[in-house]
């Protein structure tokens, strides 16, 4: 009895120098993973922010009002080039590859122009096709503005004005677009502003952005008081 404790005794003894020469092994693996993870997710960072929002020029605008996620904002005119298609799924939707290759040199001059944020996006009416826009850089509209030769794409001008705004995140679908576009709705109601023209929506990131950290916006235009003024010579 006494003899088969001594044994046990002198097993554990001899395993446990072999436990702690493994700890040291462990941590270190641990210290190399940690390591790596860190490397890995600082790459994907800094690719992630080349590729971001914060790396393109952006439309210019003025915030005359501010009540998040609301704003009144007042935007100058804006060159943009446009395509426009029927509705359809998400995977079939040329309309963003169509500019995409415009910008990439599929235009007289074979010349490359810089992506901008955001891409703008009319809903699909019962008397008009959806439609998508970049914005052209300020560089290209003050030296020349390639022209198009790719199919049903051209060169359009968005007229300036006030508009009234509101930001979410999260994916930008016509759910999403759907909600977004009701509580902007409600929101000008109850400031008693007048508005004109259908809402369109912006989105600013690349697909590959998490959607807590993706922004959208739900535009729609403001009546200014000439407007108003030619509506009322209009109703008399």
């Amino acid at each position: 009895m006494n003899f088969q404790d001594s044994g046990s005794e002198q097993t554990v003894n001899n395993a446990a120098p072999q436990v702690l020469k493994n700890r040291p092994n462990r941590k270190k693996k641990r210290m190399i993973y940690f390591g790596l993870t860190a490397i890995l997710l600082v790459l994907l960072f800094f690719g992630w922010k080349l590729t971001a929002r914060s790396a393109y020029e952006s439309a210019a605008y003025t915030v005359v009002e501010s009540a998040s996620p609301f704003e009144i904002r007042d935007y100058p005119d804006l060159m943009l080039v446009m395509t426009d298609s029927k509705a359809q799924p998400a995977n079939k939707d040329k309309r963003f590859m169509k500019l995409f290759r415009y910008i990439q040199g599929a235009n007289q001059q074979e010349q490359k122009v810089s992506m901008t944020t955001p891409v703008f996006m009319d809903p699909e009416t019962e008397n008009a096709s959806g439609k998508m826009a970049f914005v052209i850089p300020q560089k290209n509209t003050a030296e020349g503005i390639p022209e198009p030769t790719g199919d049903n794409v051209r060169i359009q001008k968005r007229k300036g004005g006030r508009f009234a705004v509101y930001r979410f995140n999260g994916r930008l679908n016509k759910k999403t677009t759907a909600k977004s576009e009701q509580k902007l709705r409600a929101w000008i109601k109850e400031k008693g502003l007048n508005h004109k023209g259908t809402m369109e929506a912006a989105g600013y990131d690349p697909p590959w952005t998490p959607g807590p950290f993706r922004r959208n916006e739900i535009l729609i235009r403001l009546a200014q008081p000439e407007d108003l003024n030619s509506q009322k010579k209009e109703s008399k």
